[in-house]
């Protein structure tokens, strides 16, 4: 299991039921901060993006942002210095975000996918790990340190 077991967790209101039940589905093996929002009524996904963001890199945590697709929280997130969010829909997927690109945001759909992917996608993504000092890992932190850059 990750060393880090505190998630922060955001959505707008069509991600609103997945996040529920991904929070009550995973309450035993991780510390939820659920940051909104905490209902089905429209809301700006922008807002709540950002609200994580900052709390994620604040606390140099991870953060999981749920909408209807995934895409508009992702785009939210990466307008974030520091944050590297990317929208996941495949469990091994989950796992490569961490360990070729150190992302510490990861967005879900909840329209799109399933309450049992999205659970297998958050448990790839907190169980793996970026090993910036391997080989392969000064590569891909080259190309992140590239990024940060820009």
């Amino acid at each position: 299991m990750s060393s880090i077991n505190k998630i922060y967790i955001a959505s707008d209101h069509a991600g609103f039921e997945m996040k529920n039940k991904i929070i009550e589905k995973l309450s035993s093996e991780y510390e939820f901060v659920d940051l909104g929002t905490n209902s089905n009524e429209s809301v700006d996904y922008p807002t709540y993006a950002f609200n994580l963001c900052k709390e994620v890199l604040k606390t140099n945590s991870v953060g999981i942002l749920v909408c209807g697709t995934g895409f508009g929280m992702a785009i939210a997130a990466n307008k974030v210095k520091g944050i590297r969010a990317t929208n996941i829909i495949d469990p091994k997927m989950a796992s490569l975000a961490k360990e070729h690109n150190n992302c510490n945001v990861i967005t879900l759909s909840g329209r799109f996918n399933t309450l049992e992917n999205n659970i297998d996608i958050i448990h790839n993504f907190m169980n793996a790990t970026f090993d910036g000092n391997s080989d392969v890992g000064k590569r891909h932190q080259r190309r992140i340190d590239l990024i940060d850059k820009y």
